[in-house]
């Protein structure tokens, strides 16, 4: 009769020899280069029964035999780890028996219906047996179909043409019980590609050859050189065929079984998850001795620091929560910090837990660590509902430090942000936390209260928001309506509805009232920055020249900005420009010192970087405020990586000016806020209030403020992967940051100088690391980069005259850019056979050449203040 799938003549015993093989390397590797190993048998095949109703029915009983492990690639005697040892002393006793034990499989029409084995067999083991029953699963008709084997349930397509067969597994398709997560930030997350084809060759009805192939990549989306790849090989050939066992009679299937062996049982061919136990790991608090030196204060901005953070969190993921309040309570007050970053990191149940109970909110004496708690939940890589629940609750409980109350609030608004990027927003903790900031803010009756919810919703960007910070942006309290303002500058143009344009447009000509000029600006740019329209673009360009004189140049700066640096808004800009050619000179010949300037930091394959630059005075020559943002983006899509603002009001008093209209009441006040990878962190306050700001003045060191020093997570991605031929793999990624942010302003009476100065220091570290583990055998590969790095920006201000002199510099020292490799192949017995690669080079330090005007206002700085002492007051 015709059969649909492959068909075993009776009496006969198949003898095929069968091989699988994984290779591990970076992508372009040839593979004879690559790590890995291969397991070799010969595989006996015949028929037991056919349904006498159905010939398409059968079973088939399969038996492996001669099993060896080897190298997949030639390797010298003094380099091979399986050197002088038999399979038995490699695989194990136990695992050999199990392995050779016969399979039974009920083949109906082509598929493999059910999967007959031995029920306590080690897991591993029964996946080898399912990697080799997949095999035989075919069809003889071209087409697509959903299937089920050692992957999961798959989609499948087959091409038939005479005897040869094309299987090809759409691998991503594939469901299985899958652990695992994903980085929050696509720019610094790992891309993947996966494939999976058989080619089955047929002869007289039955299988002639099989051979299949699958192959995984990865790459790290910031740099796709740093990549790595699995291929996984499978072989079946046919040998010989000679004469074999006669067939069992039998009605039914569970017949014939009952008659071989009762202990048989059904099995799914899914494979089931194997956990490879690590026998000779360090214990957590082993780990931590040997890598605190680290993790010092003093070395956080060295590649180690951040190296050791990570390996820490790899090691707090398996820990128990006894075991991780063990460390934190016997440590000593420097390291705790960093400490505090890496168990908040690790993100596990039992590290949340830990932290819960380390940390006592009522006590105010450990508010450092209480915020370092705080900000690693902001960057979490992938915060669950359990997290923001439990600050929800901290939130609602009493809280010692009040800095560290409004702390947890705006964390909150950056775990909302997250988790309704990742479709959470339905999510019961998220809609509680959501409804508690917009409730409390809609009732909020003191000012400090009012900003701190605004700040939360500056993270959340809730669109539901939108209303209440409009309402804020008109407040006549100008430090309430910068947040408004400046937190719908964070959503995107899609949100600023007319509404939105209406009020922006409201504020920036002051149809309502007199803003603060830092308010003005701010809504400027949210105009400018949402499809503006040709009216908006043109009211905003007639408006110059009737501005307060310091405030006509930032805006001019801002639309030749727009211009020079091809923002959306360019062509709307050049547009109106060219109809208003006739009043143009004179109201873009405006002198004075504030300015606006955008540029390329990096420019790469797969990764850009832009800073944004601007400095708005008032008309005294006293900074107002300063803004450096840094942009990083590929061609999918961005990632706000910093953003530090220096605010000062107030200040004229000190140099007897005069301040500029509408500002005339103003508290003298000095402050820094940053947003760091996307969360906006709490402002830090330099001084407040008159008679602050002359104790500070008196006793000033010039010593700058530290606004945020930490180890933070940014790339953490870990899959497993179930491979074909049984085995499992696993790659995991993750790349830290330590960072060292401070900023400090100066002033000089005598001088007449003012100076503001932030320097970030960081080291980023990013590895890789992928294996194949079979329990008895590992292959592998590390792969890694870091670089260490310091960014200065200094503006130093010179108002003995007007317009004054105003100089900015900002520096990128030269850094060291390591790259390492490692390929392993190794035995649990501590064997290993290991290739290193390394690479270093240097990335020139940078000058950035903010604008002309700029560089020639450097030159006459530096000259005036060399006539000066440097000696302050």
């Amino acid at each position: 009769g015709h059969t649909t799938g492959p068909s075993l003549n009776n009496d006969k015993m198949y003898k095929f020899a069968y091989s699988s093989e994984v290779f591990v390397d970076r992508v372009e590797a040839p593979l004879e280069r690559s790590a890995g190993f291969r397991i070799s048998s010969g595989v006996d095949v015949n028929l037991l029964w056919r349904n006498p109703d159905n010939d398409d029915d059968q079973l088939i009983k399969v038996t492996i035999r001669d099993v060896q492990v080897e190298n997949v690639n030639e390797r010298p005697d003094t380099k091979s780890i399986f050197k002088g040892k038999s399979t038995e002393k490699i695989i194990g006793k136990n695992y050999l028996e199990a392995l050779q034990r016969p399979i039974i499989l009920q083949l109906t029409r082509g598929k493999v219906k059910n999967f007959y084995s031995y029920q306590n067999e080690p897991g591993l083991v029964q996946n080898l047996k399912r990697g080799l029953a997949s095999l035989f699963q075919v069809q003889l008709h071209s087409g697509a179909v959903r299937e089920v084997d050692v992957s999961g349930e798959c989609n499948v397509t087959y091409q038939v043409r005479q005897d040869q067969v094309t299987k090809i597994k759409a691998l991503d398709s594939c469901e299985i019980a899958k652990t695992g997560f994903t980085s929050p930030y696509q720019i610094l997350d790992v891309g993947t590609k996966v494939t999976s084809a058989t080619i089955y060759v047929l002869e007289d009805s039955f299988i002639k050859s099989i051979k299949a192939e699958e192959n995984y990549a990865f790459f790290l989306n910031s740099r796709r050189k740093t990549n790595a790849k699995i291929v996984s090989k499978q072989r079946l050939e046919l040998k010989s065929v000679h004469a074999g066992p006669g067939l069992v009679a039998a009605k039914q299937v569970a017949g014939v079984i009952q008659t071989l062996d009762s202990r048989y049982v059904a099995l799914p061919l899914v494979a089931e998850t194997v956990h490879a136990e690590c026998k000779k790991c360090p214990s957590l608090s082993e780990h931590w001795q040997t890598i605190k030196k680290h993790l010092h204060p003093e070395n956080l901005s060295k590649a180690e620091a951040t190296r050791s953070f990570l390996s820490l969190i790899q090691n707090l993921r398996k820990a128990t929560k006894e075991e991780i309040l063990q460390i934190l309570k016997s440590e000593k007050k420097e390291l705790l910090p960093q400490l505090v970053d890496a168990v908040t990191s690790a993100q596990t149940p039992a590290s949340l837990e830990a932290m819960l109970e380390f940390l006592d909110f009522k006590n105010k004496e450990s508010a450092i660590l209480q915020e370092r708690f705080l900000y690693a939940c902001g960057f979490a890589s992938h915060p669950n509902e359990m997290l923001l629940k439990s600050l929800t609750t901290k939130f609602q409980g009493e809280i010692a430090n009040e800095e560290i109350r409004e702390t947890v609030v705006i964390v909150m608004g950056a775990l909302i942000r997250k988790l309704c990027d990742r479709d959470g927003c339905k999510l019961p903790a998220v809609v509680e936390a959501k409804k508690l900031i917009l409730g409390r803010l809609e009732r909020a009756k003191k000012g400090d209260n009012v900003k701190m919810y605004l700040l939360a919703l500056k993270n959340a960007r809730l669109p539901e928001a939108i209303p209440l910070l409009l309402k804020h942006a008109e407040s006549e309290d100008g430090a309430i309506s910068s947040i408004a303002t400046t937190a719908l500058q964070r959503y995107d143009a899609s949100f600023l509805t007319k509404e939105v344009k209406k009020t922006m447009n409201r504020i920036y000509h002051q149809s309502r009232r007199v803003h603060e000029k830092t308010v003005r600006t701010t809504a400027a740019a949210v105009i400018l920055n949402g499809n503006p329209s040709y009216m908006e673009v043109k009211n905003i360009l007639l408006s110059i020249g009737e501005l307060p004189a310091e405030m006509n140049k930032y805006m001019l700066s801002i639309i030749q900005d727009i211009i020079h640096f091809e923002m959306p808004a360019s062509k709307t800009v050049r547009k109106v420009l060219k109809d208003m050619r006739a009043h143009n000179y004179e109201r873009f010949a405006r002198t004075g010192s504030s300015s606006a300037y955008s540029g390329y930091m990096t420019r790469g394959p797969d990764l850009s970087s832009t800073y944004g630059l601007d400095i708005l005075y008032s008309g005294s020559g006293i900074l107002r405020r300063s803004n450096l943002n840094i942009h990083i983006f590929n061609r999918n899509a961005q990632l706000h990586a910093s953003q530090v603002v220096i605010e000062a009001q107030g200040l004229e008093t000190i140099i007897a000016a005069t301040p500029d209209e509408g500002e005339e009441n103003l508290d003298s006040f000095a402050g820094m806020s940053a947003i760091l990878f996307d969360v906006q962190l709490r402002p830090v306050t330099f001084f407040q209030g008159y008679g602050d700001l002359m104790s500070k003045m008196l006793s000033a060191t010039g010593d700058p403020m530290n606004v945020v020093k930490g180890l933070i997570l940014l790339t953490d991605y870990s899959q497993v992967m179930q491979l074909q031929s049984g085995l499992r793999a696993s790659a995991e990624f993750q790349g830290g940051l330590s960072i060292d942010i401070s900023g400090g302003m100066e002033f000089s009476l005598w001088y007449r100088e003012s100076k503001t100065n932030v320097k970030n220091r960081g080291a980023m570290f990013t590895a890789g690391n992928i294996v194949v583990d079979s329990l008895f055998v590992k292959a592998g590969m590390e792969t890694s980069l870091e670089i260490e790095t310091t960014l200065d920006f200094i503006s130093t201000v010179q108002f003995s005259q007007y317009p004054f002199l105003v100089c900015m510099q900002m520096d990128r020292v030269e850094s060291p850019f390591r790259r390492y490799m490692t390929k392993y192949e190794s035995l649990p017995s501590g064997r290993r056979y290991t290739s290193k690669r390394a690479k270093v080079e240097l990335v020139a330090g940078s000058e950035y050449p903010l604008h002309q005007e700029n560089s020639n206002m450097c030159r006459k700085v530096f000259s005036t203040e060399s006539d000066s002492s440097s000696n302050w007051f």
